[in-house]
C-alpha cells in the first residue's frame, strides 16, 4: 500500500497540470483530492484544522484556507451551505478565483435561493461555477466506469466554465454545460431525485398487476369455492401467479405503441406538427422506454413460473391421476392433430415473442444504442416492437384457442382476454396508419406540410388577386 502511494505521488510529480485547491476535508473532497492526484494536478487543503492531515491522500498539502486560496486558481467548496459564511473573511484572497459549488440539499425548495447564487453572493469577486454536485464520493472512489461519468456545469464566466470543464474531462469525466449560473437550482435538484421517469410505469404496473390479481382471486378462486364448494387457494401462488404476470406484460407491452398511435391521429386531425401534444401524452412518450423494461421483467417472470410447471404437486398430481384412470378403464385418448398444431404454435410464438422481447430490452441499454444510428434503433424499436406485439398476441389468442365460447364465470370473462384489448387496438389502428393513403399524408405532416385553414386560404386567394391586378 506504501510503495502504491510513493508511485502515485511520483507520477503526479512528473506530469503537474496546475494547483487546484480544495476546501473541505470531507468524504468528497478526500476523494476529489485523490482524483486529482492521480490525473496529475498538485492538490492543496484548505483546512480548519490544518494539522488534522491524517486521512488526505499522500502527496496533498493541507493548510489554512486563505493559505490555499492564494495557492490555487480553481478551488472546489467542498463544505455545507450553512458553513459558508467564514469565505466572506476570506474575499480579499478569493477575488479573481473560480469557486466550484459542489453541495446539495437535503429537500427540494429548501432555501429561496440556490446554493451557487447565495455563494455569488457572499463572495461578489469570485468566478462561481456550479458543479460536480451529481457525481458522489463513491463514483470518484471507484473509478469512472462503475458509476455516472457526466458532470453538469453552470456559471456566468465562461472562462471560469471551461477551467472546470477542463479538470473534469482530466479525470475522464465529462461534461455539459448547463448554461447561466441561474440553472443551479435545477442542477441541485437532479440528485435528490428518485427515478422519475419510473414512477408512471411502476404505477401502471402496480395498478395492473392489483387490478387483474383480485379479479383472477375472484373468477378462478372465491367462485370454486362458492359454487362447488371445492378449496383451491392453493393455485394463489404459481397458477394465479403466472396469470397475472403475462397478461400485465402484454398490456404494457401495448401501452408503449399506444402513444406514438395517439399521437399520428392527433397530427392528422390538426394537420400540422406544430402544434403541441398535451401534457399527459408528452410524459407517457417519455416514459416508453420505462414501460418496456418493466413489461420485459414480468415476461422473464412469466418464463420462470412456466419452467417450474411440470415439477408442482399439483401438476403431478393430475398426470398421475389421469394416468391410472386410463389403466383402470382400458382407455386410451386417441391423438389430436388439432390440439398439437395449436400447443406447438403458441409454444413457438411464445420464444419468438421474448425473443424479440429480449432484443428490444437489450438496444435499449445506452451501451448498445449509442453504437446504432437512428435508422437502426427505430427499425429495431419500432418495426420489430411491432413484430414482437403481434407474436405475443398471437400468442395469448392461441392461448384461448375456443375459450371464448365458453360460459363466462358471473360474467366475468377470462383474464386473457381483457389483455388482449389494448394489444388488438394498438395492431388494428397501426395497420390503419401504415395504408399508402394514411402513411403519405403522415409523412408529409412531419416533413412540415400543414393543412391550409380557411383563413390562409382567403389570405392566399387576396395575394394572388393583387399581384394580378
Amino acid at each position: 500500500m506504501k510503495s502504491d502511494s510513493v508511485a502515485m505521488t511520483s507520477l503526479a510529480g512528473e506530469r503537474k497540470q496546475g494547483t487546484v485547491g480544495i476546501f473541505g476535508t470531507g468524504d468528497f473532497g478526500r476523494s476529489l483530492g485523490l482524483r486529482l492526484l492521480q490525473a496529475g494536478y498538485e492538490v492543496v487543503f484548505g483546512s480548519r484544522d490544518p494539522k488534522n492531515s491524517a486521512l488526505v491522500a499522500k502527496g496533498s498539502k493541507v493548510m489554512t484556507h486563505t493559505e490555499a486560496a492564494q495557492m490555487a486558481q480553481v478551488i472546489f467548496i467542498a463544505v455545507q451551505r450553512d458553513y459558508y459564511d467564514f469565505l466572506t473573511s476570506l474575499t480579499p484572497a478569493l477575488e479573481g478565483k473560480v469557486l466550484v459549488d459542489i453541495s446539495n440539499n437535503l429537500k427540494r425548495g429548501q432555501f429561496p435561493q440556490s446554493n451557487a447564487e447565495y455563494l455569488s453572493s457572499l463572495v461578489p469577486g469570485a468566478s462561481v461555477v456550479k458543479g460536480f454536485n451529481t457525481v458522489s464520493a463513491w463514483a470518484l472512489q471507484s473509478g469512472a466506469l462503475d458509476a455516472s461519468r457526466q458532470v453538469l456545469v453552470c456559471g456566468d464566466d465562461p472562462k471560469a466554465k471551461q477551467a472546470v470543464v477542463d479538470i473534469a474531462h482530466s479525470l475522464g469525466l465529462s461534461a455539459q454545460d448547463r448554461g447561466s449560473l441561474g440553472a443551479a437550482g435545477e442542477l441541485e435538484d437532479i440528485p435528490l431525485q428518485l427515478f422519475p421517469n419510473w414512477r408512471l410505469p411502476l404505477l401502471i404496473a402496480t395498478g395492473l398487476t392489483a387490478f387483474f390479481f383480485f379479479y383472477l382471486l375472484i373468477r378462478d378462486v372465491f367462485y370454486s369455492y362458492v359454487v362447488d364448494g371445492k378449496d383451491r387457494s392453493f393455485r394463489i401462488m404459481i397458477s394465479l401467479a403466472n396469470k397475472v404476470f403475462p397478461i400485465v406484460s402484454l398490456t404494457m407491452l401495448a401501452l408503449c405503441y399506444l402513444p406514438s398511435v395517439l399521437a399520428a391521429i392527433l397530427q392528422l386531425y390538426n394537420g400540422t406538427k406544430y402544434k403541441r401534444f398535451p401534457d399527459w401524452l408528452d410524459r407517457w412518450m417519455l416514459c416508453r422506454k420505462q414501460l418496456g423494461l418493466v413489461a420485459l421483467a414480468l415476461a422473464f417472470l412469466h418464463v420462470i413460473y412456466t419452467l417450474v410447471i411440470p415439477i408442482r404437486y399439483y401438476v403431478k398430481y393430475k398426470i398421475a391421476a389421469s394416468t391410472i384412470s386410463q389403466s383402470k378403464d382400458n382407455v386410451t385418448k386417441p391423438f389430436d392433430n388439432t390440439m398439437a398444431w395449436r400447443e406447438d404454435s403458441y409454444y413457438s410464438l411464445g420464444i419468438l415473442g421474448f425473443g424479440l422481447y429480449v432484443l428490444l430490452g437489450i438496444t435499449s441499454l445506452p451501451s448498445v444504442s449509442n453504437a446504432l444510428n437512428w435508422r437502426e434503433f427505430r427499425f429495431v424499436q419500432s418495426k420489430l416492437g411491432h413484430v414482437t406485439l403481434l407474436f405475443c398476441t398471437a400468442h395469448a389468442l392461441l392461448y384461448g384457442w375456443d375459450k371464448f365460447l365458453r360460459p363466462y364465470k358471473w360474467c366475468m370473462p377470462p383474464g386473457y382476454m381483457l389483455s388482449l384489448v389494448v394489444p388488438c387496438v394498438v395492431l388494428v389502428s397501426k395497420l390503419i396508419l401504415i395504408m399508402p393513403c394514411v402513411d403519405c399524408a403522415i409523412t408529409r405532416i412531419r416533413q412540415g406540410w400543414e393543412r391550409p385553414t380557411k383563413g390562409t386560404a382567403l389570405s392566399k386567394g387576396t395575394t394572388q388577386q393583387r399581384l394580378m391586378a
